[in-house]
């Protein structure tokens, strides 16, 4: 099973009023099939992609009102350390370090623009069984209005290699790990096109094979297009909200257009 470096996404999760309803959809739109929901754990019931772990959904608590959102979590050899260099850096806990059995150790921290994620310490748990497939987690980007904090603070916590891509169109940066080609996350910073009312985010891709197959079949069930179908040098993406409001994106990494663009470091 795959071990993460640190500062490398691991692994996602959503909260949903309606389980069986984002069952239906995500299994729909994804292809994904499901596990027995594990009553210890809050129903927690993980997806699987040709029985491969790519995710997981869980139902919310009772009297939880916040509206369903993905969750990405970030690999840690250690969660409490992590944790504390979180709150030096100027960001949020959420939820304390806690134990998960014998599956790891999680934590829920904001950065400090309020970006949400998570930290995991894997034990039994690795993480992602696959990645890069149809189907499976693809990549992630921190939206944030306030780059240069959002930067600085990643770089706090993490052992990332920033370099900032060459367009004066986007001001948008990539974060490696051990190594500048090992690019496991991106930040964008907002623009005027995003509401004041949206706050900063993390935005989850999935890995389809038909950017624009998959749009149609998700918006037939309900979804909202935000943005796209876009072609670009790293796949064909789009982003969307499912049924009950999550927000999330898919590409066809294979669908490439356009040169790469050039790198600085930064």
């Amino acid at each position: 099973m795959t071990e993460f470096s640190e500062g490398t996404p691991c692994w996602a999760d959503a909260m949903f009023a309606d389980l069986e309803g984002a069952k239906r959809f995500y299994g729909d739109v994804l292809g994904w099939t499901f596990g027995e929901s594990a009553s210890e754990y809050g129903n927690y019931t993980e997806a699987y992609q040709d029985g491969k772990a790519v995710a997981a959904i869980v139902p919310q608590m009772p009297g939880e009102e916040s509206h369903s959102a993905w969750c990405l979590y970030v690999a840690s050899p250690d969660t409490a350390a992590t944790v504390a260099k979180v709150k030096a850096a100027g960001g949020a806990v959420v939820m304390e370090p806690m134990k998960v059995g014998d599956f790891g150790t999680m934590a829920l921290v904001k950065e400090p623009t309020g970006a949400a994620f998570g930290v995991w310490q894997p034990d039994q748990h690795k993480g992602f069984e696959k990645i890069g497939e149809p189907g499976a987690y693809a990549w992630a980007e921190v939206f944030t209005r306030d780059p240069d904090t959002t930067d600085g603070f990643l770089a706090q916590v993490f052992p990332y290699q920033a370099q900032k891509i060459v367009d004066e169109n986007v001001d948008f940066k990539v974060f490696g790990v051990g190594d500048k080609s090992n690019v496991v996350l991106g930040r964008m910073k907002m623009g005027d096109e995003f509401p004041p009312s949206v706050p900063s985010y993390v935005n989850v891709y999935f890995a389809v094979d038909d950017c624009d197959a998959t749009v149609k079949k998700a918006a037939d069930l309900g979804a909202k297009l935000q943005f796209g179908p876009m072609s670009s040098p790293y796949g064909r993406f789009a982003a969307l909200t499912d049924p009950q409001g999550a927000n999330f994106s898919v590409i066809d990494l294979t669908a490439k257009e356009g040169e790469m663009p050039a790198l600085l470091d930064a």
